[in-house]
């Protein structure tokens, strides 16, 4: 009995499972909503103070974070988060998601389970800007994943928290004109046609990168 006592008092405490996954959430959450400005410094003394964790967690979700392009480690500087996206970058972006999501549309309308498509957004309105990051990362995703390609699917989630980034630094109001565009989009999906979904999601795109272009300059 006396030995058993002994081993449990040498074995190291298990550290609370999903705190790395908390802090990053908490840190995106900042990264998203501007509360940490791109091309900042991040501090691990700091946030370790703030979010009162040890820096193992912290370190850990900064890597989770650089994983995701939101941060980059820089040499004898520590970590900072990531600069905001120039007009090239976000053309080319989009460019990228037109040649990419339309026909993910498509495949999902002929693909996705009858079960998945009940998780697509509704039409009602998120509550705020970062709240309709979110719901907007997840839409496109599940569509992606829908057509039955993850590796699209992932891709877009890191590509569409950029553009949220993007749109924070200029405009915080939620765009009804977004949320209709999901909607086309969902019918057709729901609906099974392949080309109005593959159409609908064009247009949303289309309109989304016009949406933004002319708040920055070339």
């Amino acid at each position: 009995m006396a030995s058993a006592r002994n081993e449990a008092a040498d074995r190291p405490i298990a550290r609370p499972s999903g705190l790395a996954e908390e802090v990053y959430r908490r840190v995106r959450a900042d990264i998203m909503s501007l509360k940490i400005p791109p091309d900042t410094r991040v501090s691990v003394d700091e946030l370790a103070r703030k979010l009162n964790v040890s820096q193992t967690p912290i370190r850990e979700a900064l890597s989770m974070l650089e994983a995701n392009g939101l941060v980059s480690k820089r040499h004898f500087a520590g970590y900072a988060t990531s600069q905001r996206m120039d007009r090239a970058q976000l053309d080319e972006l989009f460019e990228f998601r037109l040649l990419i999501e339309p026909h993910a549309a498509r495949k999902a309308a002929e693909a996705m389970a009858d079960a998945d498509m009940h998780q697509l957004a509704s039409g009602e309105t998120a509550p705020s800007h970062d709240a309709f990051a979110d719901m907007d990362t997840e839409f496109h995703r599940l569509i992606a994943q829908g057509a039955g390609n993850h590796l699209i699917a992932d891709s877009l989630a890191r590509l569409h928290i950029h553009v949220h980034i993007f749109r924070s630094c200029f405009r915080s109001e939620i765009t009804e004109e977004a949320v209709h565009e999901h909607d086309g989009i969902i019918a057709a999906i729901q609906a099974r046609d392949s080309t109005k979904a593959e159409a609908a999601m064009r247009r949303h795109i289309e309109r989304s990168y016009g949406r933004l272009r002319d708040f920055i300059k070339d």
